[in-house]
Order: C-alpha cells, then structure tokens, then sequence
C-alpha cells in the first residue's frame, strides 16, 4: 500500500506541475504548434534519464522514491517520457527492429484511437 501511495503523491504533484506549465506557456506563446505538450514532454524525457542515471549509479534511495519520483512524477508529468526510456531501453538491447515497431504502433494506433473515440461519441 505503501508504495500505491508513494506512486499517487508523485502523479498529483506531476499533473499539477503538467497543468501549470501547460498555463505558463500559453500565456506567452499563441501559435498553432502544441509547444506546451512538445516542451513538457522533453523535459519529462530530460528528467527521467536523470533519474535512472542517478538511481542506476546510488544504492542510497530506496525503491519508494524511484516510485514517488520516476513512476509517479514522471508519470503524472508526461507519459511520453516513460515511453522513450523505454525506447531506449529496447534501442540499448539490440532490439532497434522492436523499438520501431512499438514507436510506430504507438503513435498510429494512438491517433487513430483518439480518433475513434471521438467519432463514438458523437454516435
């Protein structure tokens, strides 16, 4: 339960922070390209690596804080960053033929389910 916790306290603090550059960008940028989204994303991927490199390297933390930190703050921040280490971990595998197809699947089949979201809600 402990560690349900851990993962809920670091994905609120991560949405929030999600929300609130979401409104910091947009007060100052009005163009049509998301840069919110693209700017949140990259630095949730920046952020992540730093985390597992420095988790990998210091046995000091417990597991607790990899959850708070890395799976739930990275997670509430953006998702898209847990998707690219795990890209990367697939590219540091040899398995460069698999991580295409998750990059491709994903961003196909996740368009076209938002897409078919919306058409179901309009039935």
């Amino acid at each position: 339960m402990k560690e349900v916790l851990m993962v809920g306290l670091g994905g609120a603090a991560g949405s929030i922070l999600r929300y609130l550059s979401t409104q910091f960008v947009q007060k100052y940028y009005n163009g049509h390209f998301p840069l919110a989204t693209f700017t949140i994303n990259v630095i949730g991927c920046l952020l992540i690596g730093v985390l597992i490199g420095y988790f990998s390297k210091t046995q000091l933390l417990q597991n607790e804080w990899k959850l708070l930190l890395i799976t739930g703050f990275c997670g509430g921040y953006t998702t898209f960053s847990a998707f690219a280490s795990e890209n990367l971990n697939l590219i540091n595998n040899n398995q460069i033929g698999l991580a295409l197809f998750y990059i491709a699947l994903s961003v196909f089949l996740g368009i076209g389910a938002v897409w078919l979201g919306l058409l179901l809600s309009r039935a």
